[in-house]
């Protein structure tokens, strides 16, 4: 009986060691994706900069930027639904700006409110630069006759609008862009479950230690 008692001891303490040591391991992650988020999220504050020639889709990505130039054509809508507000659409316009053509993300339309009047003044926007990463497998094509597109694809939407793959995600624009409400980036979308993950292994850890104990007990009762 003394034999497996010490085996049972030993078997359940290394195996709480290994969950304990699983769930300290997602405290540390914890630790560093909060440093990830907040330096992410003071990019994305930052003073704008003009637009880059050349952006990288990598080093660029939430970098604030400032332009001046026309929203030329149609938009593009993206079917999207947002928290409070029910389902609608993100507009993509072409951005015309010093002699190039971007991609501009103006915001929100609820469904079944009409497009705004175009905007055929000149403006000044403020946003960042992002390539969402919204396709996989599952995402339906366009219906181009219908306008009507179920993800941000920056290259096909580039390719259909005429512009660079290059995409602003709208802050504030220098006039009145209503009925749509803008929709900037934040950091908020980016996964963070570290904590979860951290009780379950520690819950895990207790779960096995009442089973080691609960074991040990049947082996001395009998």
């Amino acid at each position: 009986m003394r034999a497996r008692l010490i085996t049972v001891t030993l078997f359940g303490l290394i195996g709480a060691a290994i969950l304990v040591s699983l769930g300290v391991w997602q405290l540390q992650r914890l630790a560093w994706k909060e440093d990830v988020l907040a330096e992410i999220d003071g990019r994305i504050a930052a003073a704008p900069v003009p637009v880059p020639v050349e952006p990288d889709p990598e080093a660029d990505r939430f970098l604030p930027v400032q332009a001046q130039g026309i929203l030329d054509g149609d938009p593009l809508r993206v079917l999207v639904s947002v928290q409070g507000s029910g389902p609608g659409y993100r507009l993509i316009s072409a951005f015309e700006t010093e002699g190039r053509r971007v991609l501009l993300d103006r915001g929100f339309l609820a469904e079944g409110v009409a497009l705004p009047d175009p905007i055929e003044d000149q403006v000044t926007i403020t946003g960042n630069l992002h390539w969402p990463d919204e396709v996989d497998g599952f995402t339906p094509d366009p219906d181009t006759a219908r306008n009507q597109w179920f993800a941000r694809d920056v290259d096909a939407i580039a390719a259909h609008l005429g512009t660079e793959p290059v995409f602003i995600v709208l802050r504030e624009m220098s006039v009145s862009d209503a009925p749509v409400t803008p929709l900037p980036v934040t950091s908020e979308g980016i996964p963070n479950n570290h904590l979860g993950y951290a009780i379950q292994w520690f819950g895990l850890a207790l779960v096995w230690l009442g089973m080691t104990a609960f074991l040990a007990w049947r082996i001395t009762r009998t």
